[in-house]
This record gives structure tokens, sequence and C-alpha cells, in this order.
């Protein structure tokens, strides 16, 4: 049997390079773990889709299924699920994500990167 909201997640990861399934939308985000997600995103100039979780029920618990991961937010570069709010900034700090955006081929602001890693050291 399938399961809508596994499709239509399924959709947005196959669809946009960088997904970003969070409370709220990047410009209004609902909690601080996807405000922090969303910010260090937008800050190094990452093109990302944000779906946000709160617009539907259905979606909010289908991605915690999908992931298998009991959090939000939660990223997925080029289908491939990286994380919550934890990683993302472990990795960002030890430069893992910039390693991560690289070899997939995504666009990003190296310089702003950096900036951010001076700021946390």
């Amino acid at each position: 049997m399938t399961n809508p909201a596994h499709d239509a997640i399924k959709a947005e990861i196959e669809n946009n390079d960088v997904v970003l399934f969070m409370k709220g939308t990047a410009s209004m985000p609902q909690c601080g773990f996807s405000s922090r997600v969303a910010g260090v995103l937008t800050y190094m100039g990452v093109p990302f889709k944000d779906v946000n979780v709160l617009a539907d029920e259905s979606l909010r618990q289908g991605i915690k299924e999908f992931s298998d991961w009991p959090t939000i937010p939660q990223l997925y570069v080029k289908g491939e699920f990286i994380g919550g709010c934890d990683i993302v900034t472990e990795m960002t700090l030890s430069g893992e994500l910039d390693k991560l955006f690289e070899e997939k081929g995504i666009p990003f602001d190296k310089e702003a990167a950096d900036r951010i890693r001076e700021a946390n050291a």
C-alpha cells in the first residue's frame, strides 16, 4: 500500500538537490533548530527547498518514518539524508558540509562557511 506522505517526500527529495524539512519556512521558521539549519544554508548561499512540516500532519509524521529519524529539521542533499540540527552544525564546524557540497556539486559560499567556523572557533 502506498503512503501519500512518503510519495510527496520522495518527490521533493528527487526534484530538489537540497531539501530541508523544517518547522515553518526559511523566511519564518517556527522552531530554533529549524531556524539554525535554514540560517546556515541561507548564510552559505546554498539554494534549497524548504518544506514546512507543520502545514501537514501526515507529512510531519511521514518524514520521521521515511528517514527513520525522530526529530525535525531534516536535511537531504541529492537524495541522501544528512541529518538534523546537531549533525548539520557539527558538519558545518568541521568542514564536512563544505566537502559534501563540493562532492555533490552544490553551489555554496566557501568564505561564508569559513566565517561561520571562525566565529565559532
